[in-house]
C-alpha cells in the first residue's frame, strides 16, 4: 500500500472528480483507506478536498488576481494545486502559509509539472502577502457577487434569488459551504438508546440528541463511522432528518405491503422497515443492479428481514404488482440541489442537465400510482428544491389522475401538520437537507 499525504489524497480527489466524474465523498473515503492515512491526516484530506470544491469559484477569482494567466488557461492539474494552496492560505489558520506554498510546489513536481513550480510558488506567495487586503469582489450585480463569494454557478444563484430573495439566498448558499454534523437514527430492533449512547461515547464520538426528532442523534468528531462496533452490529443507520421525515410521512404500519421504487442505497427502505417493526413486506427496487448489494448488506446489518431487494425500472409497469401496495414511495432521481452541503460536486451541474428530469420524475410517479391499492398512499419525494421537480410534478400528476388527492400528514414539532399534503424542507430554515415530500391518497 502506497503511503500518501493528506494533500496528495485531496489532489487525487480533485483530479478524479474533474477527469472521471467521481463523487468526492465516495472517492475520498476510498482514497483515505488506500492511502493509509491516520485519523488526523484523514480529517485534513477531507477538509482540503471539500474545502476546495466548496470555494472553487472564489479561489479561482483570487488566483486570477495574482497570476499572469487566467485560471482557465492553466493546465488543470496546476490549477488544482493552486486551489489547494490558496485554500490553505485563505481558510486554514493552523497551516502556516510557508507550508502551504512549499507543499504545493512539491505536489506539482510530483505530477510531472516541475516547469510550473515557479508559477505555483510565485502566485501563492503573492496571495499570502495580500491575504489581509484582498481585492474586492465584483459589485453591482448581487447574483454575480453571491455566485463568486459562495462558489455556486450564476444560473443557480439567480434561481434561488428568485425563490428566496437576497437575505435567505445568502444564508442558503453560505450553509452549503459549512460543515454539517452527521445524523443517525437508532435501530430499536437491535439496541436501546442508553446502550447506543454508551457505545458512541466509548467510540470517541461527540453526540447530542436531535433537537426535535426522536430516536435521532447528531454526531461530530466521528472519523469513519463504518468502523464503529455499534455500526457494524446494526445499532444505527446514518440518515439525515429529512430522509427520516419522508419515512414518517409514508405512514407505514406493521404488516403493511410497501414498495420503494428507487431505493438504493436503501436508507428510506430501512427507516420504513423499522417503523413496520420488521413485519410485513417491503420490496425495494432500483434500476442499477450494482446497487442492490448496498440494500441487501444494509438490511442484513440492521437485522431487517422484511426487505427484498430487486432490480427494476421505476418507469416500467410490472403487472404482478398492480394494486398490491398499501404504500408506494417514489424517491425519484433529481438534481440533488438540496444536498449540496454534503455533496459539493452537485453545484457544478449545468441547468441543461436538469431540464429533462421532470419528465422522468412524472413517468415514475405515474407508473407508481398503478401499484397503490384503493385507499392506499402514494408518497413522492426528492432531495432538490426546484419547484419544477417538486410541486410542478405532483401538480401535473394530480391534474391528470383524479383518483388521487393530496392528503394531510403530521410530522414532529416544530413542523406540525402539513395540511396541504406537501412540504419543502430548507437547510437554512429547518436544519435538514433540502427535501420535498408529498403524500397522496388513492380514493377507494
Amino acid at each position: 500500500m502506497e503511503k500518501k499525504t493528506a494533500r496528495a489524497v485531496a489532489l487525487d480527489t480533485l483530479i478524479a472528480g474533474r477527469r472521471d466524474n467521481a463523487w468526492s465523498d465516495g472517492y475520498l473515503k476510498s482514497a483515505i483507506r488506500k492511502g493509509g492515512l491516520d485519523s488526523r491526516d484523514a480529517a485534513l484530506a477531507t477538509r482540503l478536498g471539500y474545502g476546495v470544491l466548496q470555494n472553487r469559484q472564489l479561489l479561482d477569482h483570487y488566483i486570477g488576481c495574482y497570476c499572469t494567466q487566467r485560471p482557465e488557461q492553466l493546465e488543470p492539474v496546476v490549477l488544482d494545486v493552486l486551489r489547494l494552496g490558496a485554500f490553505q492560505i485563505l481558510f486554514l489558520d493552523r497551516v502556516p502559509d510557508s507550508a502551504a506554498v512549499s507543499e504545493s510546489v512539491e505536489l506539482v513536481k510530483a505530477h510531472d509539472r516541475a516547469r510550473a513550480a515557479g508559477l505555483v510558488n510565485a502566485v501563492l506567495r503573492r496571495l499570502s502577502r495580500s491575504k489581509d487586503a484582498l481585492p474586492e469582489l465584483p459589485q453591482g450585480d448581487i447574483a454575480q457577487t453571491l455566485s463568486i463569494r459562495y462558489s455556486h454557478p450564476l444560473w443557480m444563484t439567480r434561481r434561488f434569488l428568485a425563490l428566496l430573495g437576497p437575505e435567505e439566498t445568502e444564508a442558503f448558499l453560505r450553509g452549503n459551504n459549512e460543515a454539517v454534523p452527521t445524523t443517525i437514527q437508532i435501530n430499536p430492533l437491535r439496541t436501546d438508546e442508553e446502550t447506543l449512547q454508551r457505545e458512541l461515547t466509548a467510540a470517541g464520538a461527540s453526540w447530542e440528541r436531535h433537537p426535535w426528532l426522536a430516536g435521532c442523534y447528531t454526531l461530530t468528531k466521528t472519523g469513519d463511522l463504518e468502523q464503529f462496533e455499534a455500526f457494524r452490529k446494526g445499532s444505527f443507520l446514518v440518515q439525515d432528518a429529512a430522509a427520516r421525515l419522508t419515512a414518517l410521512a409514508a405512514g407505514v404500519v406493521p404488516g403493511a405491503d410497501v414498495l420503494d421504487l428507487c431505493a438504493a442505497p436503501g436508507g428510506k427502505s430501512f427507516a420504513m422497515a423499522i417503523e413496520m417493526e420488521d413485519r410485513g413486506r417491503l420490496l425495494a427496487f432500483d434500476l442499477h443492479k450494482s446497487k442492490l448489494r448496498l440494500i441487501r448488506e444494509g438490511a442484513a446489518r440492521l437485522g431487517l428481514h422484511c426487505i427484498t431487494a430487486e432490480s427494476g425500472d421505476g418507469k416500467v409497469f410490472r403487472p404482478e404488482l398492480a394494486e398490491a401496495a398499501d404504500v408506494v414511495l417514489c424517491d425519484v432521481p433529481c438534481s440533488g440541489l438540496g444536498i449540496i452541503r454534503k455533496k459539493p460536486d452537485i453545484r457544478f451541474k449545468g441547468d441543461g442537465e436538469i431540464a429533462g428530469l421532470p419528465r422522468v420524475q412524472l413517468a415514475i410517479l405515474e407508473n407508481a400510482s398503478r401499484y397503490v391499492k384503493p385507499g392506499g398512499a402514494l408518497v413522492y419525494s426528492t432531495c432538490t428544491l426546484l419547484p419544477e421537480e417538486n410541486e410542478g410534478v405532483t401538480d401535473t400528476f394530480l391534474k391528470h389522475h383524479d383518483g388521487f388527492i393530496r392528503e394531510a400528514f403530521s410530522l414532529p414539532d416544530p413542523l406540525g401538520t402539513m395540511t396541504a399534503g406537501q412540504i419543502t424542507l430548507w437547510p437554512q430554515r429547518h436544519g435538514t437537507d433540502g427535501f420535498y415530500i408529498c403524500r397522496m391518497r388513492r380514493r377507494d
